[in-house]
């Protein structure tokens, strides 16, 4: 499935959370810059993948087709909820199944968490779009990969292989950016 580019997105406080203590994204994570870029991003891609707790409630998500993990089903199951959507268990099925059975072999895989999702490929993404809120702090929260706040989010990246690229400023305001975290040649 060599012909499936692979991107990240995410959203994290300083302190490297991406949701509450609830597992909900809270109001300080969002930021008008940000939500262009992602809405765009997730616009452009040809399949979302997220877990049963991430979505991106925008205009367009009934539109996208998306995998989502669970494990309430024993491998590939259509969504009885949304005909876009395919349902995944990676015990019981292989995520180039996952994409085959969503109708999508080739394109931009647009994966958007939660944490447990984002570990699964880590080292599989080409690139990993990695937006920091500085002055957000989420004591108590979800942090946005496996290993965070033990180490930095960008820590993470380049452990598996990613270079920080050209840093885009989203909200001057805030001082939101976000950072493309490349694979390594």
């Amino acid at each position: 499935m060599a012909a499936l580019r692979i991107e990240g997105y995410v959203i994290v406080s300083a302190d490297g959370m991406l949701a509450d203590a609830r597992n909900a994204m809270p109001d300080e994570l969002k930021f008008e810059g940000d939500k262009a870029f992602f809405t765009a991003a997730l616009d452009r891609a040809d399949l979302i993948l997220h877990g049963r707790n991430s979505y991106e409630d925008q205009p367009n998500s009934p539109q996208r087709k998306r995998v989502i993990l669970t494990r309430k089903i024993e491998a590939i199951a259509p969504d009885p909820a949304n005909p876009k959507s395919t349902l995944w268990n990676p015990a019981g099925a292989s995520f180039e199944a996952a994409c085959r059975h969503a109708g999508v072999d080739a394109g931009t895989l647009a994966v958007i968490g939660g944490p447990g999702v984002f570990g699964m490929f880590m080292d599989r993404y080409d690139v990993f779009w990695l937006s920091v809120a500085p002055h957000v702090r989420v004591p108590g929260g979800e942090p946005c990969f496996p290993g965070v706040p033990a180490r930095s989010p960008q820590d993470v990246l380049a452990s598996h292989g990613l270079r920080a690229g050209e840093v885009r400023l989203l909200d001057a305001a805030h001082d939101v950016t976000v950072t493309p975290w490349r694979r390594s040649p």
